[in-house]
C-alpha cells in the first residue's frame, strides 16, 4: 500500500541498562561490559532471535565496510565514528539490528518495506521486551524510559518512514511542508537522518515528540501525517505528468541510466529518482520500482567498495557504477 511514496518504515527504540551510567560515562571497560552483557542476554533468550542475530565487532571492520552499513541504514554515522567499546548486532536479512554503546547502551531498531507501522512496531516490541527480561532497563514512573538525551525521555521511540517525494521536492513545496511539521510534533530529513542531503528525493519523516505520548497516539500521528504526505505527492505527480517536459526528463534518465560509461553517485541518484516516479505513474514499464529500490543502495561508494573488496578511487567508482546500473536496467 502506497509503495510508489513509502519506501520503508523504522522503529527505534533507545534503552539503558539500569545498572550502568550512561555510555558517556563508561570507560572502555565498561562499554564492554555492557557489550558482553547484551550478547549474553540474547544468546540465552531461548528465542528465535538468537539463532537469526549475527555480533559484528566493528574494531575488526574496514572504513568501507563500516560505511557500508550506514549507507543500509543499519547504524548511524555517529555510531562508526568511534569504535571503542561499541557493537552492533544484527539479523541475516538487516531487518533488526541493535547498536550497542552509541548515545545510548542500546538502538533496538527494526526495517520493514513500504508502509508498515504497526507490524514494525510490534517486532520492535517484541524485542525490547525479550531484552528486558535479562537487562532490566532504567525505567522511571513519571518520566518513561531514561535517555542520555532529555529528547528521548519517554517512550524512547523514534518512529520513521522513508518517503520518495520527487514532485513535492520539484515544486518546492517541500520547504512549506518542513515548516509546519514541527507544530504536528514530527520532523522530516534528508535520506541519512539529522544533517542529511534529501538524494534521490529521499526524505525520513519521524516523530519528535517522546515525552507525554505513548507509542499508539505517536504511531497514529505519524501515520495521518503520512497518508496526507503520500496524497499530496500523488496529486503534484499527476499535475506535472501533464507536462511534455516532465515526461521528457524521465525518459532522458532512462536512456542515460542505460548507457552511460561512468556517472557519479549523485547524478546516478537523481537519474533514478526520476525513473521512479515515471514507473509510479505508468510511464515506465519494463523497469520495476523493487530494481530501482535494490539501485539506491547498491550504488553507494562504500557500497561498491564491499563488492569489489578493494578500496576504489572516485574515477573507478563512477565507472562500477554504470556497469552496475546498466546491467540492473
Amino acid at each position: 500500500m502506497n509503495s510508489d511514496v513509502v519506501i520503508s518504515t523504522r522503529v527505534r527504540l533507545a534503552r539503558n541498562l539500569s545498572d550502568f551510567p550512561f555510555p558517556c560515562k563508561l570507560n572502555e571497560k565498561g562499554k564492554q561490559m555492557v557489550v558482553d552483557k547484551v550478547e549474553t542476554a540474547i544468546k540465552e533468550s531461548n528465542s528465535a532471535l538468537s539463532g537469526e542475530i549475527q555480533f559484528l565487532d566493528l574494531s575488526k571492520m574496514n572504513d568501507a565496510q563500516r560505511t557500508s552499513l550506514v549507507e543500509h541504514h543499519l547504524v548511524s554515522p555517529e555510531f562508526i565514528s568511534d569504535t571503542k567499546g561499541r557493537a552492533l548486532l544484527v539479523t541475516k536479512d538487516n531487518k533488526i539490528s541493535i547498536m550497542v554503546n552509541e548515545e545510548d547502551h542500546l538502538r533496538i531498531q527494526v526495517i520493514k518495506e513500504g508502509f508498515n507501522l504497526q507490524e514494525t512496531y510490534s517486532t520492535a516490541d517484541k524485542v525490547d521486551t525479550l531484552l528486558d527480561e535479562n537487562l532490566k532497563f532504567a525505567f522511571n514512573k513519571k518520566l518513561g524510559y531514561l535517555t542520555q538525551c532529555p529528547t528521548n525521555l519517554g517512550t524512547g521511540m523514534r518512529a520513521s518512514v522513508m518517503l520518495h517525494l520527487p514532485a513535492l521536492q520539484r515544486t518546492r513545496a517541500i520547504g512549506r511542508i518542513a515548516g509546519n511539521l514541527s507544530k504536528l510534533g514530527l520532523t522530516i530529513r534528508g535520506i541519512y537522518g539529522e544533517g542529511s542531503e534529501p538524494k534521490g528525493a529521499m526524505y525520513q519523516l519521524s516523530n519528535q515528540v517522546t515525552l507525554g505520548i505513548s507509542e499508539k497516539a505517536a504511531l497514529e500521528n505519524l501515520k495521518n501525517i503520512t497518508e496526507q504526505l503520500v496524497n499530496q505527492e500523488k496529486i503534484t505527480r499527476e499535475r506535472l505528468f501533464e507536462s511534455l517536459e516532465t515526461k521528457d526528463a524521465v525518459f532522458r534518465s532512462l536512456g542515460i541510466l542505460k548507457y552511460a560509461k561512468s556517472i557519479s553517485h549523485d547524478e546516478a541518484m537523481k537519474l533514478l529518482s526520476n525513473v521512479r516516479m515515471g514507473i509510479a505513474a505508468g510511464e515506465i514499464k519494463e523497469v520495476s520500482a523493487e530494481t530501482v529500490d535494490r539501485l539506491f543502495t547498491e550504488i553507494q561508494p562504500a557500497a561498491l567498495m564491499v563488492k569489489e573488496n578493494k578500496r576504489l578511487s572516485p574515477e573507478e567508482r563512477d565507472k562500477i557504477r554504470a556497469e552496475l546500473i546498466s546491467a540492473a536496467l
